[in-house]
């Protein structure tokens, strides 16, 4: 398209720019290159958090990542109070680029659960009943970690401990498993890895 009329044009084709750029935030936007920040509701009490595959605040393995096996790393925890009906996990990147990215849904998990071993199958529905969402990767289940080149990511593994289990199907995302577990929420533990490229 071509403007011309001295000042008049000048100012038209700037106005006609402004609105085409407008146009194509509003279209990125709508595409979903942000994403909306959901909380987790959290407890001041804690439950402890490991993995016998890195200490907390340490480089996660890079089988665990999207440069090896792809596969979960294995999380140990104790000391979840009573009255305890189930536990979720969430692993999120609060490092990326456009926002925290959530690499793993699991809920429901069975209250005498002490661990999850590596490589959790990425299905709707484990043994003993839990269940997994959809990451923000597209994909059910565990999503490894595979940031952009530059300064490493913290993923942080969230486990909560819940006075219920949560009327929430398979396949739900973070906003929805986040606001089914509010109100619910006993105890909190975290651990922290980091890796970069």
């Amino acid at each position: 398209m071509t403007i011309t009329g001295g000042r008049d044009g000048t100012a038209r084709a700037r106005t006609v720019r402004v609105a085409l750029l407008a146009l194509l935030g509003a279209a990125l936007g709508a595409a979903g290159c942000g994403r909306e920040e959901v909380a987790l509701p959290g407890s001041d009490v804690t439950i402890r958090l490991s993995s016998p595959a890195f200490e907390d605040g340490e480089t996660i393995p890079k089988q665990y990542t999207g440069d090896g096996k792809d596969v979960s790393p294995p999380l140990k925890w104790a000391g979840p109070p009573a009255g305890t009906k189930s536990f979720a996990l969430v692993c999120d990147d609060p490092d990326a680029p456009h926002g925290t990215f959530t690499h793993w849904l699991l809920w429901d998990l069975p209250p005498d659960r002490r661990e999850l071993d590596e490589g959790v199958p990425n299905d709707e529905t484990l043994s003993g009943g839990a269940k997994q969402g959809m990451n923000d990767q597209g994909k059910l289940g565990y999503g490894a970690p595979a940031p952009p080149a530059g300064k490493p990511h913290r993923y942080q593994f969230h486990l909560f401990a819940l006075d219920a289990k949560l009327d929430l199907p398979a396949g739900s995302g973070r906003k929805q498993l986040a606001d089914a577990m509010k109100g619910h929420v006993l105890a909190e533990g975290r651990l922290v890895g980091r890796y970069g490229r």
